[in-house]
């Protein structure tokens, strides 16, 4: 029998815009109408009568400590998520390339002919345990978010679980609860007699939180096992409004330190004030002739080869809730920076962030002296078709325009009196570029009607603001790469009192239920 052939007709590309960028088009389609809606009533179901289990296996994951310089306790995290997925069927390995373990997982489906890959990392940011309210290692369970939770013990609760209860502990929310919502919705579907319709892949990565250096040796050396239909990328947090969201693309991301220099040693400032070169001030003046107030980078060349968004992708910005009084009121911010812009509009343009700035002291460590060195580290965010390279050449040459001799090593005495100025220019990382996916990707679209079922309010976003080693992947495998961020977008990642509130892990085992369950359909 031959199959129909769809054709790609005017009307067709109507409709497909529509079911992306609007919740409300009547001509949306509806096909999984009913079977979506009933595998999240048997989800749901199977969870509201498991939630202790489900907390207790994520509390479990989070107490085993994951920074990802500490390869033992990283491999700690390897050997106990590989057993949480052997008991759910799949096979598993270690894949190691001199940093951090990857863990590679798969789930064949009997009779499925496409595959979905699933990305999450497991590893976490460090822990300065003098500023969390409750050990972060010690996952710990709140009727609701700090400043005024209480904490509950899991083991006495006997009715249901507040869906505004928060589990606090490092990676709570960035980004261990993948694992524990994908076992448990495998679980549940199982229970209700629940069919796959894909085949799973798993990718999680142990040292994300480090920049992945390791993770393209990872895929150059076992690409074949990673190929599929498409990728998902499990990590970040849920739009603000709380509504679900999927996003198409990441900014790239580098980071560099730069040091000025006054005399070789701390001079008196009384005795030598007007005279010694004062490296704070000359490093004050160099960062503010890089940005001016609203964020617009001044940096001669640096928006040639930004990317902008599509008319397709400016219609979904256009279709999302502005949530710009709503978070100047949360944050108490009085006059954001972009002059005007949305939020959503600015975090697809590159940024130059000022992360840390390190001279002398203030109040009683303060010293009346011209010091010999002052640090400022910047972040850079990358987008389309920005690299780390052009980049960095663009700065290094605004850095040489205002004066400075350029080194990259500690300057010795030779140089600091030969040169007026001097700048030492650390790169940190080699960095990687921003990635975006097109919304008329067919497996987008696909996506974005299932989603809708799930959610109808669903949010399309073009691009987050955070950075992920998504070039990596999209660089090395064919399949189109689409985010599902699940976490609460106050989840305080990469912070003290990082969290998850309850709701965000039960809406995640939905959609993981609704992608494993249709969307090889």
């Amino acid at each position: 029998m031959h199959q129909p052939i769809l054709l790609i007709t005017p009307v067709v590309r109507a409709a497909i815009a529509c079911a992306l960028l609007s919740p409300l088009c009547s001509n949306a389609d509806d096909r999984f109408s009913g079977e979506v809606g009933a595998t999240r009533q048997a989800i749901d179901s199977y969870r509201s009568q498991h939630e202790a289990q489900i907390v207790t296996d994520f509390a479990d994951l989070l107490a085993i400590p994951n920074v990802a310089v500490d390869l033992d306790s990283m491999q700690l995290n390897a050997e106990h998520i590989s057993g949480l997925l052997k008991k759910r069927g799949f096979s598993t390995q270690t894949l190691q390339e001199g940093g951090a373990p990857y863990i590679y997982a798969e789930l064949p489906t009997p009779g499925a002919t496409e595959t979905v890959l699933i990305y999450a990392h497991f590893d976490g940011q460090p822990v300065q345990e003098e500023n969390w309210r409750y050990p972060a290692f010690s996952p710990t369970l709140l009727d609701g978010p700090l400043p005024d939770g209480k904490p509950v013990d899991i083991n006495q609760v006997r009715g249901p679980f507040g869906p505004e209860w928060r589990l606090y502990a490092r990676s709570a929310g960035d980004d261990k609860m993948p694992v524990i919502a994908l076992i448990h919705t495998l679980d549940a579907m199982q229970a209700a007699g629940i069919d796959r319709s894909v085949n799973i892949k798993l990718f999680l990565d142990g040292e994300e939180e480090m920049g992945s250096p390791t993770v393209g040796k990872v895929i150059d050396k076992h690409g074949k096992l990673l190929q599929a239909d498409v990728l998902l990328f499990c990590d970040g947090p849920m739009h603000q409004s709380r509504r679900t969201q999927i996003v198409f693309g990441v900014r790239g991301s580098t980071t560099v330190d730069i040091t000025t220099y006054g005399a070789t040693r701390p001079l008196h400032s009384g005795h030598y004030g007007n005279w010694s070169p004062n490296p704070i001030m000359s490093l004050a003046y160099l960062l503010t002739s890089m940005r001016d107030e609203s964020g617009r980078i001044l940096v001669k060349g640096y928006y040639d080869n930004v990317t902008p968004l599509s008319e397709l992708e400016m219609e979904a910005i256009e279709g999302m809730p502005d949530v710009t009084e709503t978070l100047k009121d949360e944050l108490s911010v009085n006059t954001p920076e972009g002059d005007g812009a949305r939020l959503e509009e600015l975090i697809a343009l590159p940024a130059l962030n000022m992360r840390g700035f390190v001279a002398g002291g203030v109040g009683n460590k303060g010293r009346n002296i011209v010091l010999s060195t002052a640090t400022a580290s910047i972040d850079l965010r990358l987008v389309p078709d920005q690299t780390p390279a052009s980049t960095r050449k663009l700065l290094e040459n605004h850095v040489k325009a205002h004066g400075f001799h350029v080194v990259y090593e500690e300057p010795t005495a030779d140089i600091l009196r030969m040169h007026p100025k001097v700048a030492k220019m650390e790169w940190k990382d080699s960095g990687y570029p921003a990635l975006r996916t097109k919304l008329d990707d067919p497996m987008a679209q696909r996506l974005t009607r299932l989603m809708r079922e799930i959610s109808p309010d669903l949010i399309v976003t073009p691009t987050m603001g955070g950075s992920l080693p998504l070039h990596e992947f999209g660089s090395r495998l064919s399949a189109p790469i689409i985010i599902l961020p699940l976490a609460n977008h106050d989840n305080n990642q990469h912070a003290e009192n990082e969290n998850i509130r309850l709701q965000n892990l039960w809406d995640a085992m939905a959609v993981y239920g609704a992608v494993l369950a249709h969307f090889g359909e």
